[in-house]
């Protein structure tokens, strides 16, 4: 699943998928393109990171989460 946040005309997009290998991964894009990658034992421990990283945004003025589930 895809989300995006935008600020400022600018956007951040972050997935949250589970691989292949079973890992489940969050993948943050910057504006600029830059990506970083988190990995997670279980889907839980990934959903409460999703959740902190969203309020995180939301402090820094990020305007979000909007949403694009494939």
């Amino acid at each position: 699943m895809f989300w995006w946040f935008e600020r400022g005309g600018q956007f951040l997009r972050y997935e949250s998928r589970r691989t292949k290998d079973g890992v489940f991964e969050l993948r943050v894009t910057s504006p600029e393109g830059a990506e970083r990658v988190e990995t997670f034992d279980d889907g839980d421990t990934l959903a409460r990171r999703q959740l902190a990283l969203e309020e995180e945004l939301v402090a820094q003025g990020w305007n979000g989460p909007h949403g694009w589930n494939l």
